[in-house]
């Protein structure tokens, strides 16, 4: 796979805006520099290091990182990170960046063609979670995670990382299979908003090779690129001083160490060392305004970027700044949010942010998804917003938010630190090492807050204005559909518009008051009744008068964590077509509208500092609540469920900003060929059903508020037929007394109900239909065997291991043996409701002139499976799905995934988790049942075929 960044879809954690001067007017709310101070030694301090990480360098020039880190147990993250991407490529090498990294899966010193893969699918380890790689613009990074409970794996696994650092083969012929593979990964990539943001990124990377240098490359180049073109690159950037070593696990660090120095102690570099120069950016006087447009485009949408040299951070007081960047961009984007919900709101969303963009290029951007019509208005928000900050500030109440929400994260950090598993704090060590950024464990970064974060002031934060916003090195680009074209803002339009508002006297931002209590009143505890305790699955149960049910799993799998799910039947099956809208709408807008006192700003600046969320829904079977919280904020997340069954509020205001973002969101869908193929596919897979598919723009004109109110009372008042679920970790006691005084008071009236079969079903027989749809050079293809079926967890367990092996064959033929696809989704299963079914999904897209070629051995790969299955597969598949349970019995939301299909399928809860039960299904699993369970499921006889190829004309 690759990654790159995109102009258009800047993704950063931090939303910031600001404007081009500091004005600070009588009433401004912008504060004095009053912060505690900051030493000069201090700032000037070097950030601290993860102690706990052992870093070093080979004589060769190769960097180590390695942590010891128990979660999960018996488990090691290994990644070989290259200082290298599509940036380094010669002119006739576009593309082979990304190219070198499929061909590390095809054959290296220890491994030929797909011994790699079959050997590490062969240990249960799985393609795609378990084993991957990316390539960048400056960088490619292999990632493999390893048993090491088994020292034989891990060396395995050791001696894979050495060959992908210096012993790929580049056998000629698996070059030419993995062509195709590439290609169509390109392939995949083909959409409009792809072909917008290649017009766009001259703009964006003006007179910058990242312009030119997309990690995907030039097709022709793929294709027909010379054997000795495709090693030079291999040759010339996969070298020691460029590369990095990153091991985090549960293993003794010494001894890793040690292997470290023995395997990758003799990488030799090349003889002629290339030279890896920084990209630069040229400066541009003039504000390019660029309006681009697709006749596939799906929405609308506009972005300014301010270009500025990005800064390394290298000491406290680089740290520092961005922690301030950080606070304005969050109370920007609260503002942001807050105008969103609007009655007719100027935009969907928006977004303002400053970060690293490529190499050494910061930009400070703020982009708006919005209508056609409302893109010029969307436009001066988004400006009035950034000069709003630059005459007046933020406020105090503001800015003492968003410190208590970022210093109650780095809290939990802390508290999570020895549950943090090795996939998600191997990233930080990449980081380092690709980039320079920082490396601070959590404590570290914790004690750094509690230092820094007093020091900040609004005033500061009021002054990245000006710093950031400039008359020079802007860019405007305006996307959406051709169609929309002549009502889209022009150039000259956008940039007077900037004069403009910058002139503008915009009034202060007034905040307001939340410090009325969430939930007022006292509520005394009701009794507890029927407590049984599963002592083989620790799992307890109890309920109360009303009618709730509670389920609690205690756990330490996380410190600070605590899930909670509700469920009750019912859902938007039971009102009919004229009410449907409002109910498939209601529990968003109520979701929307905040409780209480409170709207839903209100209510999230009420819950600034908190750790906790609960969201009400309404699906079409059952309708109920989830949510999570810290272990301290637990009464909280009570007070929340609470609150949403009983003072759910009646904003008209909610309704019409849900409304109108959602009829902006979905007016232009289906101009995409890949959302109108699926929608398709929607309507033909249920009969028609006009439940299915994606929402018509009058069906929004059918919401109204009373049919809101009236559907989700309806739904939650009477909670007696309602299940909890509830794990984490909690006292039992202190839940149960909890859940007696909010849950145990919610009103039940003794209602029992089902929900109600509305009636979608496969169409019966053979269907086979194709369709044209679309410019780009690509087909989708579906394939769906279905039928009547008996639900049974055994049979469901066979059916699934089935699918799992048909996975592994469609890979190893489509992409792996005839270079057609990049990949195939193989889906599927049982299912109860509404009626006892299967259905097995096949997919793919593909080169159109090869796609009956590619839709045939699919088809052959299956009839295969009728006939024959390979005892290696079934090895294969059993070993990944035990390796999989180890793990996911220690997961917080495999236990709620659990406990929620137990509750919805009248199915034994150990029967479904327990890895007693999983080792006998897996002593049942044979070649001969394997295959009387392929000949009865996949029936010629019950199958839709759908393929889209583009426009003929």
């Amino acid at each position: 796979m690759y990654k790159f960044c995109i102009f258009i879809f800047f993704a950063i954690t931090l939303t910031v805006a600001c404007s081009p001067k500091i004005a600070q007017p009588k009433d401004a709310t912008v504060c004095e520099p009053i912060g505690k101070p900051i030493s000069a030694e201090k700032k000037m301090s070097s950030i601290p290091k993860d102690p706990s990480v052992r870093m070093g360098k080979l004589a060769n020039g190769l960097t180590y990182y390695i942590k010891a880190n128990h979660k999960p147990e018996n488990r090691a993250e290994l990644r070989v990170a290259v200082k290298a991407g599509s940036m380094q490529e010669d002119p006739d090498q576009q593309g082979l960046a990304h190219f070198i990294e499929h061909m590390a899966f095809n054959g290296t010193t220890h491994f030929s063609k797909n011994e790699l893969v079959n050997y590490l699918e062969s240990v249960g380890t799985r393609f795609g979670p378990d084993l991957n790689a990316y390539t960048s613009f400056d960088e490619t990074v292999y990632m493999l995670q390893v048993r090491t409970d088994l020292q034989d794996q891990f060396d395995k696994g050791m001696l894979i990382l050495r060959d992908w650092a210096g012993g790929v083969t580049f056998d000629d012929q698996e070059i030419d299979k993995e062509r195709g593979v590439v290609i169509s990964e390109w392939r995949s990539g083909l959409s409009p908003d792809q072909r917008m943001s290649q017009k766009s990124l001259p703009f964006e990377y003006y007179k910058s090779r990242y312009a030119e240098r997309l990690p995907i490359g030039d097709p022709d180049i793929v294709k027909n690129a010379p054997y000795d073109v495709v090693r030079r690159f291999y040759k010339d950037w996969y070298r020691p001083d460029l590369m990095a070593v990153i091991v985090v696990g549960d293993f003794d660090i010494d001894k890793v160490e040690a292997q470290i120095k023995t395997q990758f102690g003799d990488l030799v570099a090349p003889s002629v060392m290339r030279s890896k120069e920084p990209e630069t950016f040229p400066p541009h006087d003039e504000t390019f305004a660029k309006v681009i447009t697709d006749p596939e485009a799906t929405n609308s949408g506009i972005q300014i970027a301010y270009k500025h040299k990005y800064t390394q951070v290298v000491n406290i007081l680089d740290y520092r700044d961005r922690l301030v960047y950080n606070l304005y961009n969050r109370m920007l984007g609260r503002r942001l949010t807050e105008i969103s919900r609007q009655s007719n709101p100027p935009f969907i969303f928006g977004y303002s942010g400053y970060g690293q963009d490529v190499g050494e290029l910061a930009t400070y951007s703020s982009f708006a998804s919005a209508e056609a019509k409302n893109i010029q208005r969307a436009f001066k928000t988004l400006l009035e917003e950034n000069q709003r900050v630059l005459l007046h500030g933020f406020t105090d109440t503001e800015l003492e938010r968003e410190k208590a929400t970022l210093m109650r994260q780095a809290e939990q950090n802390v508290l999570e630190q020895d549950k943090q598993e090795s996939g998600r704090i191997i990233g930080r060590l990449i980081a380092n090492f690709l980039t320079d950024a920082p490396m601070p464990d959590a404590a570290q970064t914790l004690e750094m807050y509690k230092s820094l974060m007093p020091t900040i002031t609004n005033f500061e934060i009021s002054q990245l204005a000006p710093k950031w916003i400039t008359d020079k090195n802007r860019v405007i680009i305006v996307t959406g559909p051709d169609k929309d074209k002549s009502i889209l803002p022009d150039s000259v339009t956008l940039v007077t518009m900037l004069k403009d508002v910058s002139e503008e006297q915009i009034p202060a931002y007034v905040d307001i008051d939340v410090s009325a209590p969430l939930l007022p009143g006292s509520f005394p505890p009701k009794a507890v009744l029927n407590v049984t305790h599963d002592a083989n699955l620790d799992v307890y149960h109890w309920e109360f008068a009303n009618g709730v049910h509670v389920t609690a799993k205690p756990t330490t799998f996380k410190n600070d964590e605590i899930l909670m799910s509700a469920y009750s039947p019912g859902g938007t099956s039971l009102y009919d077509l004229n009410k449907y809208p409002s109910a498939r709408s209601a529990s968003a807008v109520i979701n929307s509208s905040g409780l209480g006192t409170f709207d839903a700003t209100a209510l999230d600046k009420k819950l600034s500092g908190l750790r906790v969320g609960v969201t009400p829904f309404i699906q079409e079977r059952f309708e109920g609540l989830n949510g999570s919280s810290s272990v301290a904020d637990k009464e909280t997340m009570m007070q929340l469920i609470y609150s949403y069954v009983t003072a759910y509020r009646k904003d008209t205001v909610a309704l019409n900003s849900y409304v109108s973002r959602e009829k902006s969101r979905y007016m232009n869908l289906l101009a995409n060929p890949q959302n109108w193929f699926f929608d398709k596919l929607a309507h033909i897979t249920s009969s028609n059903n006009p439940r299915r598919g994606f929402p018509s723009m009058e069906s929004y004109d059918k919401i109204n508020m009373d049919d809101i109110i009236s559907i989700y009372h309806d739904r939650f008042a009477d909670v007696s037929d309602m299940d909890f679920f509830f794990v984490g970790n909690f006292d039992v006691d202190s839940l149960q007394l909890l859940t007696s005084r909010y849950l145990g008071a919610l009103p039940g009236g003794g209602r029992k109900e089902n929900w109600k079969d509305v009636g979608d079903r496969y169409p019966s027989g053979v269907v086979d239909s194709t369709f044209n749809r679309g410019e780009a050079p690509k087909s989708l293809v579906q394939i769906i065997f279905h039928g009547a079926d008996t639900y049974n967890p055994d049979s469901a367990y066979v059916l699934q291991s089935l699918i799992d092996i048909a996975r592994i064959k469609l890979r190893e033929e489509l992409r792996e043996d005839k270079g057609g696809v990049y990949g195939v989704s193989v889906s599927g299963g049982q299912s109860k409701y509404p009626i006892n079914q299967y259905s097995i999904q096949i997919s793919f897209n593909a080169d159109p002139p090869r796609t009956n070629e590619l839709i045939t051995a699919a088809k052959e790969v299956i009839a295969k499976m009728k006939m024959d299955i390979d005892p290696v597969d079934i090895e294969k598949i059993t070993e990944t799905q035990r390796q999989g349970r180890v793990k996911d019995l220690q997961q917080n939301q495999f236990w709620m995934g659990n406990f929620i299909n137990s509750w919805m399928n009248g199915t034994d809860l150990a029967q479904q988790v327990q890895q007693a039960k999983l080792e006998e299904r897996i002593s049942r699993l044979n070649k001969d049942l394997l295959l009387r369970t392929a000949r009865k499921y996949f029936n010629d006889k019950e199958v839709i075929s759908l393929s889209m190829f583009p426009d003929k004309s």
